[in-house]
């Protein structure tokens, strides 16, 4: 059944006028009223609802029953990822989330090749949120990954929360699978540097604001497989998958 993010209330009984990109895709996937799709806004669960009206640029939609259905991990990873080359970051993203990522947070390093103006930076995180929504309509989840602006390495690493902050190296003693094997599942956050990894000087400043340090084994990870190999060896290891 075709799955759709709706960010409006969704109360059964009621026909609602869905937002016109789903409308837009609605009428280009040719699906006709009386055809039964899934809807979720984000605050949890699912509806069904049944089509009424189909048009080029306006659809309507009867709302049924409410599904108290969840796909997300019982606990909370974020992925804090140095920007990329090219359009790696759409791609990391987009799989972050099938994974099961609670936040992104992009970062701006010192190795980065890609450095964003403040008007490019707002550009790309729309752009970075239409694929959360569209990887979570494709994967099954009902609420969408937090998405962070743009930050400075430098003064988010220094910022404290309460997750666990991990910085992937490969100069680290411990594997984050081996780490994990000893550890009750919690939030974590998940810290992946550029090409070449973070500078000596990012990842000092990391581990004395109090990030651990481990590594993905014995082979040298791209800044596109790392982190995403690292959601899995923690869902593989912690459950969720």
């Amino acid at each position: 059944m075709p799955r759709f993010y709706c960010p409006q209330p969704l109360v059964a009984g009621t026909t609602i006028d869905l937002p016109e990109a789903v409308a837009h895709h609605i009428a280009v996937v040719r699906l006709a009223p009386g055809e039964l799709i899934t809807l979720f806004n984000g605050e949890g669960g699912e509806v069904q609802a049944c089509l009424v009206t189909v048009a080029k640029r306006s659809v309507t939609a009867e709302v049924q029953a409410h599904v108290a259905r969840e796909a997300e991990l019982p606990y909370a990873v974020t992925l804090a990822q140095a920007l990329p080359e090219a359009s790696k970051m759409d791609w990391i993203i987009e799989k972050a989330i099938e994974l099961g990522a609670a936040g992104i947070v992009p970062l701006a390093a010192q190795r980065c090749v890609v450095r964003l103006s403040a008007e490019r930076a707002e550009k790309k995180l729309a752009h970075w949120q239409g694929i959360i929504v569209s990887a979570s309509e494709q994967s099954g989840r009902n609420r969408l990954a937090q998405l962070a602006p743009l930050q400075e390495f430098n003064s988010w690493s220094k910022q404290q929360d309460l997750h666990k902050r991990i910085i992937l190296t490969p100069r680290a003693q411990q594997s984050l699978a081996d780490w994990a094997r000893h550890q009750p599942p919690q939030a974590v956050t998940l810290m992946v540097g550029p090409e070449g990894g973070f500078s000596d000087a990012e990842e000092k400043a990391a581990l004395a604001a109090g990030a651990i340090g481990l590594s993905m084994g014995p082979r040298i990870l791209r800044t596109e497989t790392a982190g995403l190999t690292a959601l899995a060896t923690l869902g593989a290891l912690w459950g969720g998958m």
